[in-house]
């Protein structure tokens, strides 16, 4: 049996929808495998008064027959089953079903009877206007492509907009909670695991029964018959075309190019031809544009650095994407040794660190500081050539500055060292009435360094993400 893990805030939105005195129009999206139908099948098992209809990329006459059927169940209808009616009277055929209480229909990869007929949202907001409004009955639209989605019922060229009276953009499981699917396990020794799956349940799903994550990765991911091996062309081959070039552009990121520069040189074109693949790829919640943390103007800054910011994407295209032929050519364990050279220093190391940074939020929740966080993030320049982690609140009084270090030895008094030369070097640049310091490691620290922090209001150390 599956596990439903943390989605709380979620459910609540759904259960304050439902119990509005009026009607509602919910939108849930989000991409594939990310539990979008578990969500919705979970509120669902709490309120029996509903149709649950899957639209398919049949056309739009089978859809409709197998959208009548399930209104003609729910309604104890059989005459619907053969009956010559358009969408409207299906509907109305559900609206005019007594219930006790307010009744939920569900359209899930709503976006599919768009693409069957074009015309489909502007029926849909007909019906909307006309019949359901005024029913107290719930509408909740729900699929996985997100542009689809997007251009169909949230952007204001659509027929829908302005409609909907929430919306449920649903992301992955954060670290926090990954441990609630494996019972036997520290965060610590899932840092290896979160690094491959990210938060995305069918993965990690996939990963719960190994204790070795290179066994995993070698049975789910280079094993050519596992739904994974090309899992990124199933996501990315329906949101664009071009499928290639975003490939390209994804592998190009994923091998440390970075930078705008960077990867245009790597792709051999101009800057100004990635510009509207790279909106793509940040409007599909794949890559973001970083920008130090001091930033005032983001959008002006010309520090910007893009990153994947799904892991397994990352993964894929770091470590199995460039070795494709040796897989198919049947050399799994060539390429799993491969990954193993590289995996901890230039690929979960760096997921650590994100890690990390979350951590902090949870940190300034519980008190840890006497001033709360406003932002968390990192910080690089000419200057200051990296740093980790770098947070400040609100006011811009109080500034910490943070390492992490994924690791198995124990770490000295020499990084406490180098973040006091780095706080010395971000003085200038803004005027906070004092400086904090944390030290995150999957190790322990030496003896000068524990007995630096327990004298130290302003030094915490951290070996345990627990």
């Amino acid at each position: 049996m599956k596990q439903f893990i943390n989605r709380i805030a979620e459910l609540k939105t759904l259960e304050e929808q439902y119990f509005n005195d009026s009607s509602s129009f919910v939108v849930v999206y989000g991409r594939r495998r990310i539990g979008k139908t578990s969500l919705l099948r979970k509120f669902l098992s709490s309120h029996q008064e509903s149709v649950y209809f899957l639209a398919t990329e049949e056309s739009e006459k089978q859809n409709l027959i197998s959208f009548k059927k399930e209104v003609a169940q729910f309604t104890h209808n059989d005459l619907l089953l053969h009956a010559d009616i358009y969408w409207d009277d299906v509907f109305k055929s559900f609206v005019n079903y007594q219930t006790s209480n307010k009744k939920i229909i569900v359209i899930d990869e709503f976006q599919y009877l768009g693409l069957a007929n074009k015309a489909f949202p502007s029926i849909l907001q007909k019906i909307w206007d006309t019949l359901l409004i005024n029913q107290n009955i719930m509408l909740i639209l729900c699929g996985s492509l997100i542009s689809l989605m997007k251009s169909q019922t949230l952007d204001y060229s659509s027929p829908l907009y302005g409609r909907r009276t929430a919306q449920i953009l649903l992301k992955q499981i954060p670290f926090k909670h990954y441990h609630e699917f494996f019972q036997d396990k520290t965060n610590d020794e899932l840092i290896p695991f979160y690094a491959v799956t990210g938060g995305v349940p069918k993965y990690i799903e996939l990963f719960k029964g190994y204790d070795d994550v290179y066994e995993g990765i070698l049975n789910n991911i280079l094993n050519r018959n596992s739904f994974l091996y090309e899992e990124p062309y199933f996501l990315l081959q329906k949101e664009v075309s071009e499928i290639g070039s975003y490939f390209s552009i994804m592998k190009a990121i994923a091998n440390g190019n970075h930078k705008l520069s960077q990867i245009a040189s790597c792709l051999e074109i101009k800057q100004t031809s990635l510009t509207k693949y790279l909106k793509v790829l940040m409007d599909l919640d794949l890559i973001i544009r970083e920008v130090p943390v001091l930033e005032e103007k983001p959008e002006k800054s010309k520090s910007g650095l893009y990153q994947i910011t799904d892991y397994f994407i990352a993964f894929w295209f770091k470590f199995i994407y460039p070795y494709l032929s040796y897989v198919e050519k049947g050399e799994a364990s060539y390429v799993l040794n491969k990954i193993k050279e590289g995996f901890i220093q230039n690929y979960a190391s760096f997921v650590y660190e994100e890690i990390c940074r979350d951590k902090m939020w949870e940190l300034s929740i519980k008190n840890t500081w006497k001033f709360s966080l406003a932002k968390v993030g990192r910080y690089w320049s000419k200057a200051i050539h990296e740093i980790d982690i770098v947070a400040f609140d609100a006011t811009k009084q109080y500034l910490i500055l943070g390492e992490c270090k994924y690791t198995k030895s124990k770490k000295g008094y020499e990084i406490y060292k180098d973040l006091l030369i780095k706080g010395e070097a971000m003085k200038p640049l803004m005027h906070f009435k004092e400086i904090y310091y944390v030290i995150f490691s999957t190790s322990s620290f030496d003896e000068k360094l524990i007995i630096e922090a327990k004298n130290n209001s302003h030094l915490l150390l951290i070996d345990q993400i627990d």
